[in-house]
């Protein structure tokens, strides 16, 4: 999942040496944190969060035919 969320985020940013993917697994779901500079935020959430959406209905798709649970969280970087 992380290779995946990872492919997809740094494709879309201006500057992709700044984007961290973090994957913690707990015991019924796995959480994937992105973590881009502020200047690229608005590209990985979209306007009105339809690109946010997307990452997380496919990432979503993917883990589903795994048999898991995944949940997707945007951060900014400091």
């Amino acid at each position: 999942m992380k290779e995946l969320v990872e492919m997809i985020v740094t494709s879309l940013v201006d500057y992709p040496t700044d984007v961290t993917v973090n994957e913690t697994s707990g015991e019924t779901v796995t959480i994937i944190e992105i973590k881009v500079g502020a200047d690229d935020i608005g590209k990985v959430i979209g306007k009105e969060g339809r690109i946010a959406n997307s990452i997380r209905t496919i990432v979503k798709a993917s883990a589903a035919k795994q048999n898991k649970k995944v949940n997707v969280e945007i951060l900014t970087e400091n």
